[in-house]
């Protein structure tokens, strides 16, 4: 098949629907300033492609003269010097191929590198709650598929709609002057070859959009199994004739629509060869009476059919330019999309680092409800996104309370009272809607967000290690840390000697998402990474929530280590930690209720006597006071 032919058939694959899409205004000026660093390499792409396309007309018209002025006059000196110059055209051909070729490359990937980095910055500036709404996969797609589709608009789409504009007018052009006669008769089978290509292209864009369709199935369907938890939940419940059966169904399926658009594709390409063939017909025919009759030259006759060959490819593809560019554009649409979406939590302009010192936590009558998703999220990133898309409730109330410097005070309530919400506002993954949380008297909003991550750190219950090695994710706190550091510090999170046991050591990888550790040793190593930061403040969803008791007591001396000195705030799920708290905030409904000591507010017979009967009553495993 001719390159002519493969740009017609992926033109006409495209969805013509966005022929009528409405642009954002703006759009086109701001793809266009995307190209401002890429400005001479354009201008030097372009021109080589013109340079291309005048080639592409040049040699029919040396055949004319070849067979005119040099065979038949038998001129020998002539048809040496204009076969020399078809050959030095071709080896220049291939010169401006490989030219432009190398600035396409260099202008596409250039640009792919900005996208990508651009949007990836862009992204992980978001809030939490954006990760909680948006899928992973179109996460991923709009930094892959979006973004080559809109470097397209720089490289193919450019390329292809000034090419093919320039080789149209000058085939057409060099044909009209040879004989208008023969061209308008070979352009009367134009509109018999581009109404059905038309209805074709629509057939292709239908059946091409079904097989994106079916590719993302597969592709999620592969993605939900191969990861750890996914391949767990099939090992436990799934049945392997089930799972290879479904997903022979959807491979079959994709392979049948492949089948599909093939067998359309050569359809396209046959009919597009078909009536190629017969304008060349057409032409030999009334251009061989011509010739008989003396009105034309052989040349000029064979000039023409040469030239006839090379004009319906780019005929297509300029019949559907429009189509080319609107999807360049609505790509980069969608990539503005993502970079428009402005992060909710953002450093200040002027903003300051955390004040020195321990550290003090001022909640200053805070109150928080979640942002309506339209703040938080995009639409088209979500599987589903009605229902849920307004403000959601007032989650704290007028909260208004202090932590001094090295205190411990652990937070206690009922499930959705807000302790969670809380901690997150201290950690600032998300601001408040009134009132304050400060850090020796500064405003969360007012310090530089480099110097909030150096001040504040948190633990989860369930620790997040990277697909990596153990040191990888130890650097990934302290990139600057020696082997001595992590060594010290993987000794003081009482894990050094498990590490020391493996065979790779600190080069261990410790698989997705720390699968290849247990519980217990992951919340070690995530303790380790925080003393290797060395925070001023621990926030703590309390890390051994769901342990077995010898992990319980590997962590809870990691986290003595890791809160010696230091301030923390500590979301208590067990009584060691409650009866040793310094303070302890007790939680309902948003507010605060009752607050003091495990004694003072046992004595009071409150919310937290009942909360200690119910939830902490069975747990008789008193350990020292975390932090001391």
């Amino acid at each position: 098949m001719s390159m002519a032919g493969w740009q017609a058939i992926h033109s006409l694959s495209k969805d013509a629907s966005v022929r009528s899409k409405e642009l954002a205004p703006g759009t086109a000026r701001r793809v266009l300033s995307y190209a401002r660093p890429y400005r001479g390499l354009i201008a030097g792409f372009l021109a080589l492609v013109v340079v291309d396309a005048m080639l592409v007309v040049a040699t029919p018209l040396l055949l004319k003269s070849l067979i005119d002025d040099g065979i038949y006059p038998k001129d020998s000196g002539l048809v040496v010097r204009l076969s020399v110059l078809v050959g030095v055209i071709a080896v220049v051909g291939a010169g401006v191929t490989l030219v432009s070729r190398w600035l396409s490359a260099r202008i596409g990937e250039g640009l792919i590198v900005d996208l990508r980095t651009q949007v990836f910055g862009h992204v992980m500036r978001q809030p939490i709650a954006f990760f909680t709404r948006a899928q992973t996969g179109a996460l991923v797609s709009r930094l892959n598929n979006d973004v080559i589709g809109a470097q397209q608009a720089f490289t193919s789409v450019l390329s292809s709609v000034v090419s093919n504009a320039v080789s149209l007018a000058l085939i057409i052009g060099a044909m009209l002057v040879l004989s208008w006669q023969l061209t308008l008769a070979s352009l009367v089978l134009v509109p018999l070859f581009l109404l059905p290509a038309r209805r074709m292209g629509r057939r292709l864009a239908g059946l091409a959009h079904e097989q994106m369709g079916l590719n993302a199935d597969l592709g999620t369907r592969m993605t939900e199994r191969f990861n750890v938890a996914g391949a767990l939940l099939v090992k436990i419940y799934g049945n392997p004739d089930v799972e290879d059966s479904q997903y022979a169904d959807r491979a079959s399926r994709v392979r049948d629509i492949g089948v599909r658009i093939a067998v359309n594709r050569s359809v396209f390409f046959v009919g597009l060869t078909l009536v190629a063939a017969l304008a060349t017909a057409v032409v030999y025919g009334f251009g061989g009476l011509m010739a008989v009759d003396g009105a034309l030259t052989v040349g000029t006759l064979l000039a023409l059919t040469a030239l006839l060959a090379r004009l319906y490819g780019p005929l297509t593809t300029i019949s559907n330019a429009r189509v080319d560019v609107m999807t360049a554009l609505v790509s980069f649409e969608r990539v503005f999309e993502v970079l428009d979406l402005e992060p909710l939590v953002a450093e200040a302009p002027g903003a300051t680092p955390v004040p020195a010192g321990p550290v003090r936590v001022d909640l200053d009558h805070v109150g928080f409800a979640y942002p309506p998703a339209d703040e938080i999220s995009l639409s088209s990133l979500e599987a589903t996104a009605t229902g849920d898309r307004e403000a959601g409730s007032v989650v704290l109330h007028d909260i208004d309370a202090t932590i001094e410097p090295g205190q411990l005070v652990a937070l206690v309530g009922p499930s959705g009272a807000g302790k969670s919400t809380l901690t997150s506002l201290v950690a600032r993954l998300y601001d408040p809607t009134s009132g304050a949380v400060r850090i020796n008297g500064a405003d969360l909003r007012s310090v530089t967000l480099e110097s909030l991550r150096d001040a504040v750190s948190v633990v989860t219950q369930e620790a997040h290690l990277f697909h990596d090695t153990i040191r990888a994710n130890l650097l990934y706190a302290a990139p600057s840390a020696t082997d001595e550091e992590l060594e010290a510090a993987l000794r003081a999170a009482r894990v050094w000697t498990l590490v020391e046991r493996l065979p790779a050591g600190l080069d261990t990888v410790v698989g997705d998402r720390g699968h290849r550790l247990s519980g217990g040793e992951k919340q070690r190593i995530a303790i380790a990474r925080l003393l290797l930061r060395g925070p001023r403040l621990v926030v703590l969803d309390e890390a051994t929530a769901h342990l077995d008791s010898e992990s319980e007591v590997a962590v809870q001396r990691a986290l003595d280590a890791a809160l010696e000195g230091r301030t923390a705030l500590v979301i208590a799920h067990r009584l060691s930690t409650v009866r040793h708290a310094d303070v302890i905030l007790v939680l309902d409904a948003g507010r605060i209720v009752e607050r003091g000591t495990h004694a003072q507010l046992l004595a009071r017979g409150g919310l937290y006597s009942d909360l200690y009967t119910t939830q902490f009553a069975d747990d008789t495993q008193v350990s020292p006071r975390v932090g001391t």
